[in-house]
């Protein structure tokens, strides 16, 4: 989640250095396989929560890689509508 906020605020201008595409697709990726892994571990773990199986943990990380995943897509719109791209990705603005 941090990956893709830093990419947004690359793309904004409040933060000058780096590339904000390249932000933006590790956040999309590091969403990616954080929830898939986080949806792995939940199917696979036995007992319950408090048994020490780390479920909580699990269940915290799915809806913190899907907004990696969300600030990712955003930014990544956002610095190809700032670079002017012929093709707008999905739900970006022109």
């Amino acid at each position: 989640m941090i990956i893709g906020w830093l990419a947004l605020a690359r793309v904004t201008g409040r933060i000058g250095t780096g590339n904000a595409r390249v932000g933006a697709v590790s956040a999309l990726a590091v969403g990616l396989v954080g929830t898939a892994l986080a949806v792995l571990h939940l199917a696979t773990s036995s007992g319950g929560p408090g048994t020490g199986n780390g479920m909580v943990g699990a269940v915290v990380a799915i809806p913190l890689g899907l907004i990696a995943v969300a600030m990712g897509w955003r930014a990544l719109a956002r610095s190809r509508a700032a670079e002017g791209d012929a093709e707008p990705v999905l739900g970006s603005r022109r």
